[in-house]
């Protein structure tokens, strides 16, 4: 484990409560997205595929598609 995790005790945690905590963590980054960089490529590449999708929809799949291609392929 490494040593910031064992200076924080987050090494005695359980792999759930770990779990959990990134949870925790990402939302708390994604509440403050607009504080979160995106270099010019990045930008440039969600506003590409924004465009594509906007263009022709059909072309995306929906999130319940996704995870049962996920779960499908296990």
């Amino acid at each position: 484990m490494s040593p910031v995790l064992a200076a924080f005790g987050l090494d005695k945690l359980s792999v759930p409560e770990r779990m959990l905590l990134v949870d925790e963590l990402w939302e708390s980054i994604a509440a403050d997205e607009e504080r979160v960089p995106l270099t010019d490529a990045q930008r440039a590449d969600l506003q590409r595929r924004l465009d594509a999708i906007d263009a022709d929809p059909s072309r995306g799949s929906t999130w319940a598609e996704v995870k049962a291609r996920l779960l499908g392929s296990r």
